[in-house]
């Protein structure tokens, strides 16, 4: 793009307003050059280590589509069996869906649901595992993501407005930056 200007920030931001992190994030973003061109993180030098990431989301319904999920009788079928298939693929091609992520070998992806019944939802929380040189948190982050699309997408013909809402990083361990706790 000519004439296109390019400003690399360096983000230094504490807690959110009632929110304890566990580290906070000093270093500036990895995935741009000192031109802000867009790159791949070189990882090569880093050492492998087991690396585990927590990821969780959910999704609000109607109580009777809640009813639906919950006694296997949606018509497109088990919802939730479909869902879990659904995240374990997604969190294996991550790297083909988020651009600069690399490719990870999973040694484990666990995807566990619960009904809440007083918020009418349905909550999916997701660990996923590697020995690698980068984190796991992407993949774990795309299947719980990819497990609620899929309840919406199961349960669509009944309830369009049906809202996904707090998917985010629980927890990850393994490498350079050690252990991460949301608060």
């Amino acid at each position: 793009m000519k004439g296109a200007a390019f400003v690399l920030l360096t983000w230094r931001p504490g807690p959110a307003p009632g929110r304890q992190d566990s580290a906070i994030m000093t270093e500036k973003l990895t995935h741009f050059d000192e031109r802000g061109a867009a790159r791949m993180v070189d990882v090569g030098a880093k050492d492998e280590t087991h690396r585990v990431a927590v990821a969780e989301g959910a999704i609000a319904m109607k109580p009777e589509t809640l009813a639906l999920v919950a006694s296997g009788t949606a018509r497109k079928g088990d919802v939730l069996g479909v869902a879990r298939i659904a995240a374990i693929q997604a969190a294996k091609r991550t790297s083909e869906l988020i651009p600069l992520c690399h490719p990870v070998p999973l040694t484990s992806v666990s995807v566990d649901f619960s009904l809440d019944e007083a918020s009418s939802s349905v909550h999916c929380r997701v660990t996923a595992e590697c020995t690698a040189r980068t984190g796991v948190e992407m993949e774990a982050l795309t299947a719980v993501s990819v497990a609620l699309l899929t309840v919406y997408d199961m349960c669509k013909a009944v309830d369009r407005g049906m809202a996904i809402s707090q998917v985010r990083l629980v927890e990850k361990s393994g490498g350079k930056s050690g252990t991460f706790r949301a608060g």
